[in-house]
């Protein structure tokens, strides 16, 4: 059953700042990852399962 986006608990990234152009803003929920742009929340949303996000966030945070 898809999910409404309205329902899920947003988070922007530590890495945005409140005034920048890169505001990335994220939510899990049971079986998906949700990413989208924090300055068009009814824009697209990216999905992926919690076993990507993890190789994702593994290999961006181990590169300076």
């Amino acid at each position: 059953m898809p999910v409404n986006s309205s329902q899920l608990d947003w988070f922007k990234s530590s890495y945005s700042s409140g005034d920048g152009d890169d505001c990335v803003e994220v939510a899990a929920c049971a079986d998906l990852v949700h990413v989208r742009d924090s300055k068009v929340t009814a824009g697209p949303e990216l999905a992926v399962t919690g076993a990507s996000w993890a190789v994702f966030l593994a290999e961006v945070t181990s590169h300076p």
